[in-house]
């Protein structure tokens, strides 16, 4: 595999805007709706207990005040052999660093003393119901063999990840009820992250330099969505670009991990002995339910979102995202769906994205494995060995058909919706994957003013 490409996310976010006319009724059934979802757990009679900010270790020693902590920018781990490793599934977790002694934005305040100008006016980042942690995230996620999970459909969505060998799959059925994981995957610190208000899914590495942090969801949204916060300085950060918008560490960006939405048997059948994310018990959640059920419509408004969306597109058209450098296009599903592979040229960058029917959206049906088919996508270089490949999708392709479905002219080998070649002459080779987000529109554009609409004339 070529060196992972870095890239960082980009935050061009309009000047605050007066709510929409019509918002407040739909904020308010929203407002209810994550209620619900904060308070889930109470008909378990468990509590789920808040993350420990307090006692000895808030006064470690060299822990930086919140008027001097440097925006930090992240280093991206060494990339290593993409040859997949059999990982137990008793995993080892790198846990996050202790509380620092830092003015906390979450709880005292985004304009609070002491703390940098936060990147977007507080007006505009709106409470959904919930407290901090009321949708608690996943800290010591469990998993098992992809072989031995029962309580998954072929067709549900996953989201697939794969680092220095070791594959990991996070059930969108249970992201929907948490929208944090906290985990260590081929040997790194990672953070997985869901938000069904804008349907985007996105990784971080969650290491800044030497500092390690783990995210919690802190029960606010802008642009409607997941705005986190982290556990060591309490800095909110937006879940769509992986940036401190507040605290003691505004400015500083996550290095985001290419991740993959697809269909569960996808996953299943390029990594049999790959890790699923299992459903956490005790929680009183009703993990395979969709609690935001019908919202998945491109005729829909999303809710908690301030101001006009991008009049381009209807503001819920599924689009995919790519970003590569400092360029970013976005390009309708349908448009996508209706090629089967699309190349791009990305700020001079040649890229080139693929569609695979066969993925139920997790946000339309009241149970999640049962709405309309998505697909999935991916995007990659496709340079192999210096040579520019060319792919078609296999007519009638489907991920029920396999974990095939492209072609390239070149060679005729065959390659699956995740990049693997897995049969003919390139098979093993691993294509790059670029970053890239499946969302809706009205986030695509008001997470990025200047970016791009594909159209297929060019």
């Amino acid at each position: 595999m070529a060196p992972r490409q870095r890239h960082s996310s980009r935050l061009k976010v309009a000047p605050a805007r007066p709510l929409a006319a019509g918002g407040i009724p739909a904020l308010l059934a929203a407002a209810l709706m994550l209620i619900a979802l904060g308070c889930a757990d109470a008909s378990s009679g468990e509590e789920e207990p808040a993350p420990d900010t307090a006692g000895s270790d808030a006064t470690q020693t060299g822990a930086p005040s919140a008027d001097t902590a440097p925006a930090t920018t992240a280093t991206a781990p060494a990339t290593t052999t993409p040859a997949e490793v059999i990982v137990d599934v008793k995993v080892t977790q790198i846990p996050g660093g202790p509380r620092e002694v830092t003015v906390s934005a979450l709880r005292e305040g985004m304009t609070a003393p002491l703390l940098p100008e936060p990147l977007v006016s507080p007006v505009d980042v709106l409470s959904g119901g919930p407290a901090p942690d009321g949708i608690p995230a996943i800290d010591v996620p469990e998993f098992e063999r992809a072989t031995d999970v029962g309580f998954l459909q072929p067709q549900e969505a996953v989201v697939a990840l794969t680092l220095n060998g070791d594959a990991r799959a996070y059930p969108v059925q249970v992201l929907l009820w948490h929208e944090i994981v906290n985990d260590t995957v081929g040997g790194e610190p990672v953070t997985i992250t869901y938000c069904p208000l804008c349907n985007t899914a996105i990784g971080y590495y969650r290491q800044l330099g030497d500092r390690i942090f783990d995210f919690g969801t802190s029960g606010r949204l802008y642009n409607s969505a997941l705005v986190m916060y982290d556990r060591q300085t309490e800095s909110l950060w937006a879940h769509y670009t992986g940036q401190a918008i507040a605290g003691a560490l505004t400015g500083s960006q996550l290095e985001l991990i290419p991740v993959a939405t697809v269909a569960f048997e996808t996953f299943l059948d390029e990594h049999p002995n790959g890790l699923v994310l299992t459903r956490p018990g005790g929680l009183g959640r009703q993990y395979g339910t969709n609690p935001y059920a019908n919202y998945d419509s491109p005729d829909g408004n999303p809710i908690f979102f301030g101001g006009t969306p991008d009049p381009r597109l209807p503001p819920q058209t599924r689009v995919l995202v790519v970003r590569n450098g400092g360029a970013s296009l976005a390009v309708q599903h349908d448009s996508l769906q209706s090629e089967g592979v699309l190349p791009l040229d990305l700020g001079g960058s040649q890229v080139v994205a693929f569609h695979l029917p066969g993925t139920a959206t997790p946000i339309q049906h009241d149970q999640v494995a049962f709405g309309r088919d998505v697909g999935a996508t991916g995007v990659f270089d496709p340079s192999v060995n210096g040579q520019v490949l060319t792919f078609t999708r296999v007519p009638d392709a489907a991920s029920s058909d396999g974990p095939g479905g492209f072609t390239d002219d070149q060679t005729g080998t065959t390659w699956s919706i995740l990049g693997r070649a897995l049969a003919g002459p390139l098979a093993g080779t691993q294509l790059q994957p670029i970053e890239h987000i499946d969302t809706f529109w009205f986030a695509a554009a008001a997470y990025d003013l200047d970016i791009s609409l594909h159209t297929l004339d060019g």
